[in-house]
């Protein structure tokens, strides 16, 4: 099971901690909403909890809750900018349906 970074979120990621000034890696985990069933949520950890899986990816480390881990094993979190938009990009092949708006999925 493993949890990624490309290297554009990886160095995104990096200098926010920077100028947050503390953290140690970004935690990455799934809640039930939206209507689709399941939404992302994606923060900053300044320390990990006993239970968390740790992975490390160019450098950075994702903390994953056990209870997610199932729905986003595979999953490449990647930083995309279209146009003037830009943001992060779940690349998880676990997902069988997104909703239109883009926020919610199911698997």
């Amino acid at each position: 099971m493993a949890v990624t970074l490309s290297e554009n979120a990886a160095k995104h990621v990096s200098n926010f901690i920077s100028r947050r000034g503390k953290g140690v890696g970004i935690r990455l985990g799934v809640k039930t909403s939206g209507c689709s069933g399941m939404a992302y949520k994606l923060e900053f950890v300044d320390e990990t909890q006993g239970e968390d899986m740790v992975f490390e990816s160019h450098g950075v480390k994702i903390i994953v809750d056990p209870k997610s881990l199932p729905y986003l094993d595979g999953t490449e979190l990647d930083f995309v900018r279209e146009g003037l938009n830009e943001g992060f990009k779940f690349n998880n092949p676990n997902v069988k349906d997104q909703c239109g708006c883009g926020e919610s999925f199911n698997v």
